[in-house]
């Protein structure tokens, strides 16, 4: 039989101090297994040095005290406030103060003891009365803030108040407080929802520099606001409305030989000038790329008048170097300010510099140009002929890259490129509006449109995409009330304009949406300049 092992476990050492279930005594350990520990002074044995040094020390202090003069004594006062000659609490605090600091804190903890440890702040010793005194500001001596008053008693009014008002003004102009102005809607997230919102925006694809929530199709929201001209009433037809580029304006211009500039308020749109052209009724006029300038041309004079409205300057002119036209009418520029494009006759379109009004050169289709449009990165035009072609042109070497027939097209009226470079519209004198892919216009011989927009049965003599390319505008001057809004990219049409019952509309001549959407103006054949506020687009 194998001898029994002995157990290798190692004992409790707990159970050394655990006296025995039994009652007997614990074993004693081997004086081998035993440990000493090293001998310590008693407490009793290092208190009594201590405290005769700590009494010694005492009483240098106090000898020292009574020899510091009295200016002295007074000024560690100030430094290190009233201890009651107790320097040992004083040195206590702040060792333990550091000590705790050091030991049991971070930096977020010290950080916020240190603020609290600050002194509360004093008050000013010097207080003068007119800084308390609300300054007023004088509102009838100033044109714009005239506009603002609402009865004769505010001729003067607070900061705050003027304040308050302008951001009624700017609100009521906007059709609302806009979604950037928002403060609860701005969003505060941790450093995690931050990092989850770059994960998820890392994972999908698009335009980013679109708008946030699309529009919607079915009912455009929408109401009437006062006429862009109501200031300046006519009864002329208007040839011509356009927003400004960069500036809260719009201009109107007509057969009544002016054009006139008005601020757009959506309320009462003051008239900003007028100017005069004297028999020189209107046939078009524009706005330059950077908004400096006014060109327009006239039903029966080949003069081109430049407006300078930094400059308040009146420019015509006379002719065009190498250009032998009898006749200047229809004309665009180009989105980057560049080039200045007219149509001739004899199916000639002319290209010039805007800068010196100089021929660059010429481009020639077959049959008559009835329609231009440069697309937005003015590097191509588009051109339509009477005869239904649409020419495509490279701007630079003035070279056809392409030319195709619009689908059903017998006579071409109008044309318009969207600013995202995705569609083309070309509007025909059957009524019809083919909205084309500009890729497939520039690729293919016989391109098929998207949609035909079939709701209008007269000519189509206006085209006009909105800046966020999901509304496109189309309008015939021969019909009555021949005005629709087509909803992009779905390209169905908006069910609630224009209401025909009420006849407001009449013959649509031109017209034109605001920078950023938020306004559509039309102007008819009898002197009204309508204008609209389109409730989607919280921006002018």
């Amino acid at each position: 039989m194998r001898p029994e092992r002995r157990s290798r476990t190692k004992p409790d050492p707990g159970a050394r101090a655990r006296p025995a279930r039994t009652g007997r005594p614990p074993r004693k350990a081997s004086p081998s297994s035993q440990r000493t520990p090293p001998a310590r002074p008693s407490a009793a044995t290092t208190a009594i040095p201590i405290a005769e040094a700590t009494a010694e020390e005492r009483r240098n202090r106090l000898t020292l005290e009574e020899d510091k003069p009295a200016v002295e004594r007074c000024l560690e006062e100030l430094v290190f406030g009233d201890v009651g000659g107790d320097e040992d609490a004083l040195l206590r605090s702040l060792r333990g103060a550091r000590v705790q600091v050091h030991e049991d804190s971070d930096d977020a903890e010290v950080e916020n003891e240190a603020k609290g440890n600050f002194p509360p702040q004093k008050r000013p010793v010097w207080v003068d009365e007119e800084d308390e005194d609300e300054e007023m500001v004088d509102m009838r001596n100033n044109r714009f803030r005239k506009d603002m008053m609402k009865n004769a008693s505010e001729s003067k009014l607070s900061k705050e108040k003027l304040q308050k008002r302008l951001k009624e003004e700017f609100q009521h102009a906007m059709g609302g407080v806009p979604a950037w102005a928002e403060t609860s809607k701005r969003k505060t997230s941790s450093d995690d929802e931050s990092e989850e919102d770059e994960d998820d925006l890392l994972q999908r694809t698009g335009n980013f520099l679109s708008t946030s929530v699309s529009l919607p199709r079915g009912i455009l929201k929408m109401k009437n606001c006062q006429h862009a001209n109501a200031e300046r009433p006519t009864t002329a037809q208007i040839s011509s409305v356009q927003f400004h580029p960069c500036a809260q304006v719009v201009m109107v211009a007509g057969l009544d030989n002016a054009f006139s500039l008005f601020q757009v308020d959506g309320k009462t749109n003051p008239k900003i000038q007028s100017i005069y052209l004297e028999k020189f009724p209107i046939f078009k006029a524009c706005f330059s790329a950077n908004g400096e300038q006014v060109l327009a041309t006239s039903t029966h004079s080949r003069v081109l008048y430049v407006y300078d409205m930094l400059a308040g300057k009146l420019i015509p002119v006379h002719q065009v170097r190498g250009l032998k036209e009898r006749m200047v009418k229809s004309f665009e520029v180009s989105p980057d300010g560049s080039f200045l494009l007219i149509n001739g006759i004899a199916g000639y379109s002319h290209l010039l510099s805007m800068k010196t009004k100089e021929l660059i050169g010429s481009m020639k289709i077959n049959g008559r140009v009835s329609a231009s449009a440069f697309t937005s990165d003015s590097k191509k035009i588009y051109t339509y002929s009477g005869e239904g072609e649409v020419y495509i042109w490279d701007v630079n070497s003035r070279k056809c890259l392409n030319r195709f027939v619009d689908e059903g097209s017998l006579c071409g009226l109008s044309i318009a490129t969207s600013r995202n470079g995705q569609y083309v519209a070309c509007g025909s004198g059957c009524g019809v509006v083919n909205i084309y892919s500009q890729d497939s216009c520039l690729q293919e011989t016989n391109p098929k449109p998207i949609k035909a927009i079939m709701n209008l049965v007269t000519g189509v003599t206006s085209l006009a995409f909105n800046p966020a390319t999901e509304i496109l505008a189309i309008a015939s001057k021969k019909m009555k009330e021949a005005v629709k809004l087509v909803h992009l990219p779905s390209c169905t049409v908006f069910s609630n304009f224009p209401i025909v019952k009420r006849k407001t509309i009449s013959l649509v001549h031109s017209m034109d949406f605001s920078p950023r959407g938020g306004y559509f103006a039309l102007g008819n054949e009898k002197g009204k300049a309508l204008m609209y506020r389109l409730h989607h687009y919280s921006d002018f």
